[in-house]
């Protein structure tokens, strides 16, 4: 972008384009001479997105922001606290990953709107609002009632002789449930226990009672005791359990695709609702850089010798 002799090419490219996506820090695309004031007069039905860290005004918005930064700032890491106490970020890049699903809705409710105008949009979206959003219920029960507690008791995470479990027990008759299941006989008439609100109450000594119990036995042991007694409980998995867990495997999730880029065989999670990929479809395989050059320069009307000159000369990819 930053060679004189790539913009008519793009300009060919943006003048029969739908949608323009750019996520350099504001200003960068201005200082590029891609615009939208500029773009829109090429091509006035054009969507136009402009993706940031910590968006396009404010104090903060020429700051670089990777997930992590965000997680931090939005409060989210604060909120993710295991057994140590101590603030974590994650490896799930989710703020990345709902920026983008956030900004898949607005473009295409921007085309359906397009069919009927004759005017594109340009549209504005941060990872920071993105976070906000997919955060929102945590977020105002967060800043109305302070720092996060489980809504019921027990619940957690919990340590076994061999890996973690993780249970939710929230209604009086899942806590019935439980108590018959691992042999608590004398906590179902304690007055401490009588109802959830109670259970919060004393949550540090019932919570540490089960943690007593569990670490006796294997995380399968306490699995199938639970699941017989109907009490929401689930192994802490690893990405490589799941995957070849036999849920998965039911559901069809999982489709294992061969990668040109890389040429192992991938596994990757089906988009839900959607037709399962196949290594048969095209849109299945990740491009490798400049795999279409030679087909859209050509398609532009440009000739072979054009073609070689702007590789020679770094004008194309």
């Amino acid at each position: 972008m930053k060679n004189k002799r790539s913009k008519p090419i793009l300009d060919k490219i943006i003048k029969q384009s739908d949608i323009f996506i750019e996520g350099f820090r504001p200003g960068v695309i201005k200082r590029l001479g891609y615009d939208y004031n500029r773009l829109k007069n090429i091509n006035p039905k054009l969507i136009y997105l402009s993706i940031s860290g910590f968006g396009q005004d404010g104090p903060m918005n020429h700051k670089p922001a990777m997930d992590p930064v965000i997680q931090a700032f939005t409060g989210f890491i604060s909120e993710n606290k295991g057994p140590d106490d101590i603030p974590h970020r994650t490896p799930v890049i989710i703020f990345d990953m709902a920026t983008a699903l956030y900004a898949t809705q607005l473009i295409s409710t921007s085309l359906y709107a397009r069919i009927n105008e004759n005017l594109g949009r340009k549209i504005e979206i941060s990872l920071m609002e993105a976070a906000a959003a997919i955060q929102v219920i945590r977020l105002m029960s967060g800043y109305m009632e302070g720092p996060y507690s489980h809504a019921s008791s027990p619940s957690g995470t919990f340590k076994t002789k061999d890996g973690w479990i993780q249970i939710i027990v929230v209604k009086n008759h899942e806590f019935i449930k439980f108590c018959n299941a691992v042999g608590w006989k004398k906590f179902l008439k304690d007055k401490r226990f009588v109802n959830n609100a109670e259970r919060r109450k004393h949550e540090v000594i019932l919570s540490r009672e089960v943690q007593n119990l569990f670490i006796n036995e294997r995380t399968d042991y306490w699995k199938n005791l639970l699941d017989k007694y109907e009490v929401q409980n689930e192994k802490v998995q690893n990405y490589r359990e799941f995957i070849e867990s036999k849920q998965t495997k039911a559901l069809n999730l999982i489709s294992w695709l061969k990668q040109p880029t890389t040429g192992e065989i991938w596994p990757v999670p089906n988009i839900p609702g959607m037709t399962k990929f196949t290594n048969k479809d095209i849109l299945s395989k990740a491009p490798s850089l400049g795999q279409h050059t030679k087909e859209i320069i050509k398609s532009l009307g440009y000739t072979d010798n054009q073609l070689e000159d702007f590789i020679n000369n770094e004008v194309v990819k």
